[in-house]
């Protein structure tokens, strides 16, 4: 090929590759224009709130939104980019079990999201008045995406303001209730609130503080989600996951190490099976690591026989689930069992103006296998959003709100309270 011949190609391709790219951006661009940020050149922000969710997960967004539409200033902090946790961000986009023998049993603002963003992506919902024969069978498979953004709308919605990127550094008690000091990338946020909320996963903030909480020698294994050789179709199917044995969320180092694991072996699956990687979720899901030493513990005998405590403040189903190494082997509940959650549990031992929502619930392993799905934590986050606002309200703490108070809230933003219809 002459200088005349490859002069002529070159331009060709140059001139084809221009129209592909112009095509390409004609057909998926359009644009939006972020709102400008107050005061984003200055490192140091102050907030003042009635309550402060820390961690945007599972538990944590339900709590931010119940706070606010009860009337409570409020701020989440979220170390992640987006909100949902385990059913987002960890891809477990089925939650459950809402319900138990026949009928609803946990509703609420956790049940309200999950439903409109399967009917948003006009998806299925389960018949709750049929009985299924396996626990899963009941489990709403959610697009995991809608969640993410109707959790971000919902929260708008209610006043909550979001902080992502961020996490305290220190934790100092006031008069009036909590200084957290909080550190982003090009951010330092100091908040003064009356209540805490740790939605963490693993009580970290409670941790923080000093106050006791409890952890098993060996952890059950997290799962990494990912999809080979065929499309994934969000709220449509389940994806493949792998057990990363000795996942631990305790830090930063732990949780990179089984990122770090679980990815490599992805890759090497890939390798070996010669097939495309579809599909990936960004990090490890944990199923365990810290849990808090609360005003009461909820054993697996309180579970399995469907206790219903005085304080009871939700309900929960699912069996007995705890993963090993050999896998998993549910025990489900004896018919008619329904296990509830008492406020007291959500309480870290001796503490005030703090409450805690999610998996790290006052509890021994075994009934933790059961408690820490999403269903549940959604209700303690209900809870907890309801205990810490009426506390701000009235200059308590949540331990001595009264119970009666605290169900009537729930009731009226649609929960079901325990004993109470």
């Amino acid at each position: 090929m002459n200088r005349n011949e490859q002069t002529g190609r070159r331009d060709f391709l140059q001139r084809s590759l221009a129209g592909s790219v112009a095509g390409l951006t004609i057909a998926s661009t359009s644009h939006v224009m972020a709102q400008t940020v107050p005061h984003s050149a200055d490192p140091e922000i102050t907030n003042d709130v009635d309550v402060l969710v820390v961690g945007g997960g599972t538990a944590g967004h339900v709590a931010a939104i119940q706070a606010g539409r009860a009337g409570a200033k409020t701020l989440i902090v979220e170390r992640n980019s987006q909100l949902g946790g385990t059913t987002t961000t960890g891809g477990v986009a089925f939650p459950g079990l809402f319900d138990a023998w026949g009928k609803q049993v946990i509703a609420g603002i956790g049940w309200e999201m999950v439903k409109e963003s399967v009917e948003l992506d006009e998806g299925e919902l389960p018949n709750f008045a049929k009985v299924p024969q396996h626990h899963w069978q009941n489990q709403v498979y959610t697009n995991q995406f809608l969640y993410a953004i109707l959790a971000e709308e919902k929260c708008a919605q209610a006043g909550v303001e979001i902080a992502y990127y961020e996490f305290p550094q220190a934790v100092t008690r006031t008069d009036e209730g909590w200084q957290v000091d909080c550190v982003g990338f090009g951010t330092r946020r100091r908040v003064r609130c009356k209540q805490i909320i740790d939605c963490t996963g693993g009580a970290e903030v409670v941790g923080m503080l000093g106050l006791p909480r409890l952890r098993e020698e060996e952890r059950q294994p997290g799962s990494f989600l990912f999809m080979l050789g065929q499309e994934h179709q969000p709220g449509r199917n389940q994806i493949h996951r792998l057990y990363v044995h000795g996942a631990d969320s305790t830090n930063s180092r732990t949780a990179t190490e089984a990122n770090l694991t679980g990815r490599k072996s992805i890759l090497a699956k890939v390798r070996r099976e010669g097939k495309r990687l579809m599909h990936l979720q960004p990090e490890t899901g944990f199923r365990e690591t810290y849990r808090i030493e609360g005003e009461t513990l909820v054993t697996v005998n309180d579970y399995t026989s469907g206790r219903v405590f005085d304080d009871a403040i939700s309900y929960a189903f699912y069996p007995v689930d705890l993963h090993t190494k050999t896998g998993v082997r549910p025990k489900p509940l004896q018919p008619g069992k329904v296990p509830t959650i008492p406020l007291r549990a959500l309480i870290p031992k001796g503490s005030r103006n703090i409450i805690v929502a999610g998996r790290c619930v006052s509890s021994d392993r075994l009934a933790n296998s059961g408690l820490r799905v999403q269903a549940s934590c959604m209700g303690m986050g209900q809870a907890a959003g309801v205990a810490a606002t009426l506390a701000a309200r009235s200059g308590s703490t949540p331990l001595e709100v009264p119970l009666s108070e605290i169900h009537a809230l729930l009731r009226e933003h649609g929960q079901i309270v325990p004993g109470m219809g």
